[in-house]
């Protein structure tokens, strides 16, 4: 499922932080601010799919054309939701340790802010929010790249690779959480069941795709959760950890240049 933003008129994105409607609503007691939080709260819990001004209503012991007063449509709740849960996001790194460190540190938070709310993956890039909290998420991470010394037009495009590498790997690591309640299979179960019927119809495999089995070699080969994380969630951060390590050496070699 993936959601478009930026279906709202701005201006309640834009507002005064705190300051309600001034509408009034049917009943006293509610606020933009208020519904805003008990809707991130909502999708936190069920995901965006399940998201609706009826269940938020609920939550709150409102209608939902209680909603409607402080917020025109879901549309724009969510506009609002996704630029309120980025002001969670620290906006200063310590530059210390040098850029590398600082901007290793803000991956690891982003990374984490997706696998808190895994429905902001949903809210697609190709039509950004244009909020407040979006722009100084982007400032924040603009500060830190400057200290390379690398002219804007390179770190544009940085900027995006970043983010990819973050988001994929948030992507797959809320997935990996998801699977096993959601098929009712767990990651060892399915990995054994495929791995078996694999070996069953393709006999030949090695044959075939010796350089997926080569790639796949000197690596980890249980399938079984570790600590309670899930194979595909610790494989997923050690990829991360692993791109973005590169990444950076890039940007490290492209700076130093």
């Amino acid at each position: 499922m993936t959601v478009y933003a930026g279906q709202g008129s701005m201006a309640l994105l834009w507002r005064a932080q705190g300051e309600a409607r001034a509408k009034p609503g049917p009943k006293p007691g509610l606020s933009v601010d208020l519904i805003v939080e008990t809707a991130i709260a909502v999708a936190d819990e069920v995901g965006m799919a399940a998201l609706s001004m009826r269940t938020v209503g609920e939550r709150l012991g409102r209608t939902a054309m209680a909603l409607y007063t402080y917020v025109p449509n879901k549309g724009e709740l969510v506009d609002l939701m996704y630029d309120r849960s980025l002001a969670s996001l620290p906006t200063g790194y310590d530059l210390s340790d040098g850029w590398r460190a600082a901007l290793t540190r803000w991956a690891e938070d982003i990374c984490e802010f997706y696998v808190r709310h895994p429905w902001v993956l949903q809210v697609s890039q190709a039509r950004p929010v244009l909020g407040p909290n979006e722009f100084a998420l982007l400032d924040t991470l603009a500060r830190i790249l400057a200290a390379t010394g690398l002219a804007p037009q390179v770190l544009r495009g940085i900027v995006a690779a970043l983010f990819d590498v973050v988001r994929g790997a948030a992507r797959t690591i809320a997935e990996a959480r998801r699977a096993p309640s959601e098929t009712g299979v767990s990651d060892e179960e399915w990995w054994q069941a495929r791995s078996a019927l694999l070996q069953e119809i393709a006999p030949d495999f090695a044959d075939r795709f010796p350089m997926a089995l080569w790639l796949e070699s000197g690596g980890e080969t249980s399938w079984e959760a570790d600590g309670g994380e899930p194979y595909l969630e610790r494989a997923a951060r050690q990829a991360f950890r692993s791109g973005l390590a590169v990444l950076l050496d890039g940007v490290e070699a492209a700076a130093e240049a």
